[in-house]
C-alpha cells in the first residue's frame, strides 16, 4: 500500500463518563456494539485492522466488498445482528466464515477520515474530518449518525448501547483517550437467583447465577453478577445456605475462565435481586450485572424474560 498512514494504527479511545457533557463544544454519536476497525484502502486493496492491530479482513470477506476504489484511511465499528454473532466469526475455517458472510452479514460503519489520498488528516479538527468524511463521495459506505447537543443525544442512552462524545475541535490522538468519552446505556431488571458460583478466597461467593422465567414457566438462565465488596462476599455463604437445593457440580471450561471449571452450588428459584447492567445479546446479558438491592417484596414468578426487551 502506499498510504500517507500505513497499518498497524491504534484507534483513538473512550473515557467512560457516567453522564453526557454538555457544551457547544461536543459532538455526539451512537455506541456501537461491534468490532473496533480502521479501513485501509488503496485502489481495489483493502485491509482491516483490528483495535489490537490484527488483520481482520479474512473474517469478514462482504465488510472487505463493501468499500469502494479510492485512496482513504477510515475508522469504524465492523457490526452484524449481535455480538454474539461477530464472535462466531473468528473461526480458522474458510468454508464457515463463507457461510456466515452470508447467513449473518457484518456491515461497516464509519465514524472518522483519517487520511484521504496523500493528506494526513491527524492534526485536523474532529469537526473538519466529519465534514471531509461527509463530502468524500464513498458511495455505500455507512455513517454513524452525528448530533450536536446533548438532549438530542439522550434518546442513544434509551434505546442504543450508549453514546460516544467527542470535541469537535480536537485533533485525532491514536491510541490515547483524550478527547472523547463514552456513556453507557445502564438498564435494570429484577431476576430469580438459581445458584451461585465460590469466589477465588475459600467460603466467598464469587457470582450469583441469574434466571428469569419465559415462555411456558421455565426458568431460563440469563447470566451472572459479580463486583461485591470483601465483607459481602464473606457474608453471602452464610445467607445462601438456607436455599440450596444440594446439586452442585462444575461446567465445561471456557476461554473465558483459564482453564478452570466453573464451579456452581445450585439455589431453590426462591430470591429476587434487582440488577443493573448495560447490555443484552442473544437473550443474555453479555455484561456482568450488579445488584443493586434484595427484592424480598417481588414474586420470582414476575421475573419474566420480557423485561430484557424493555
Amino acid at each position: 500500500m502506499t498510504l500517507p498512514i500505513q497499518p498497524p494504527l491504534p484507534p483513538q479511545l473512550a473515557r467512560s463518563r457516567a453522564s453526557l457533557p454538555e457544551g457547544d463544544d461536543w459532538a455526539y454519536e451512537p455506541k456501537w456494539d461491534g468490532f473496533r476497525a480502521i479501513a485501509f484502502v488503496d485502489g481495489d486493496d483493502v485491509a482491516l485492522q483490528s483495535r489490537n492491530g490484527k488483520p481482520l479482513g479474512r473474517y469478514f470477506p462482504e465488510v472487505l466488498a463493501g468499500f469502494p476504489a479510492g485512496r482513504y484511511v477510515l475508522d469504524g465499528e465492523i457490526v452484524a445482528a449481535s455480538f454474539d454473532t461477530l464472535g462466531q466469526r473468528i473461526h480458522p475455517a474458510k468454508s464457515r466464515i463463507e457461510r456466515l458472510a452470508v447467513e449473518t452479514p457484518a456491515r461497516f460503519i464509519a465514524f472518522d477520515l483519517l487520511a484521504l489520498d496523500d493528506d494526513v488528516l491527524l492534526e485536523r479538527p474532529w469537526r473538519e474530518r466529519r465534514a471531509l468524511l461527509e463530502d468524500a463521495g464513498l458511495e455505500g459506505v455507512e455513517l454513524t449518525p452525528v448530533v450536536f447537543t446533548a438532549g438530542d443525544a439522550s434518546a442513544w442512552l434509551e434505546h442504543e448501547e450508549g453514546v460516544i462524545a467527542k470535541e469537535a475541535g480536537e485533533p485525532y490522538r491514536p491510541g490515547e483517550r483524550v478527547g472523547m468519552v463514552k456513556i453507557k446505556r445502564v438498564r435494570t431488571i429484577d431476576a430469580v437467583v438459581v445458584g451461585w458460583r465460590p469466589g477465588k478466597a475459600e467460603g466467598t461467593v464469587g457470582a450469583l447465577i441469574l434466571a428469569l422465567y419465559g415462555p411456558g414457566g421455565r426458568l431460563r438462565e440469563v447470566g451472572h453478577s459479580s463486583g461485591f465488596t470483601a465483607k459481602e462476599k464473606r457474608e453471602l455463604p452464610a445467607k445462601l445456605a438456607a436455599y440450596e437445593t444440594g446439586e452442585r457440580g462444575s461446567g465445561e471450561p471456557s476461554r473465558w475462565s483459564a482453564g478452570r471449571d466453573l464451579e456452581w452450588v445450585a439455589l431453590r428459584p426462591e430470591l429476587v435481586v434487582e440488577v443493573t447492567f448495560d447490555h443484552v445479546s442473544d437473550g443474555r446479558i453479555r455484561h456482568g450485572a450488579k445488584v443493586q438491592r434484595w427484592r424480598d417484596d417481588k414474586d420470582p414468578a414476575d421475573c419474566t424474560v420480557e423485561q430484557l426487551d424493555s
